[in-house]
């Protein structure tokens, strides 16, 4: 594993989560774009409850590290071979915590980042077994480039968020756009899960979500806390 540095503190922290949480269909213009996506479960209709899923510790990699996309899927053959960018903003759990009212969740949250939970789609689409192996390739979690402590960073659903593919703008929306708030989804998954300090939560992609390739460099930002830059590479 790796460490983020932290913003205006002189330390670094080492990251150490026992699992990843990610949420699904949580901005309703990305809700909207189901028809180009095309994956299984994925529909217009807005979910009735937070919508989760399991990244595994393997995907975790640095900003500036490279995003592999593994030679076996070739062996597949897809017709149309797809493995997408989706800029998130992520949080890292304070505390070992369970049942969290909603009303205490902020305070259970150590700091924000930045998060690309990089999806393949042929598996996402394919596997009867669900979402599990299509966001969990190796590389699939880059983070970072810092985390802002959750004191400094303000309104936790007031910042802009912004993709960019090849220096072009992809995505771009706010945290106030999410249909499960922050403090809900820390709520939410702590009934669910006994969340320990350092694991990791991040919290939906806007619209814009689209394909990446080789020698593509995706960067995810979000307000006050940076830019996440990341080469793609096909595997050889």
């Amino acid at each position: 594993m790796f460490s983020l540095p932290i913003a205006n503190r002189a330390e670094q922290y080492p990251l150490h989560p026992t699992k990843i949480i990610a949420m699904g269909l949580n901005y309703r213009d990305h809700i909207a774009e189901s028809q180009s996506v095309k994956v299984q479960g994925f529909t217009q209709e807005i979910p009735k409850e937070p919508v989760v899923f399991p990244k595994t510790l393997n995907v975790l990699v640095p900003s500036g590290e490279a995003i592999v996309i593994p030679s076996f899927l070739r062996d597949y053959a897809f017709p149309d071979p797809r493995v997408d960018y989706e800029g998130e903003l992520a949080f890292i759990v304070a505390d070992r915590c369970k049942n969290v009212p909603e009303g205490e969740a902020l305070k259970h949250i150590f700091g924000y980042t930045c998060m690309n939970d990089v999806s393949q789609r042929n598996l996402q689409n394919g596997d009867r077994s669900g979402w599990f192996r299509g966001k969990s390739l190796d590389t699939f979690g880059p983070i970072g480039p810092r985390i802002v402590l959750a004191e400094e960073i303000g309104d936790p659903q007031s910042l802009d968020i912004q993709s960019r593919l090849n220096r072009k703008v992809v995505q771009k929306s706010n945290t106030r756009y999410m249909i499960w708030g922050i403090a809900e989804i820390l709520a939410f998954v702590s009934r669910n899960f006994t969340l320990e300090e350092g694991d990791i939560i991040t919290t939906g992609t806007p619209s814009g979500v689209g394909r990446m390739r080789d020698g593509d460099i995706v960067e995810v930002e979000v307000e006050k806390i940076g830019v996440l830059r990341n080469p793609v590479v096909e595997e050889r």
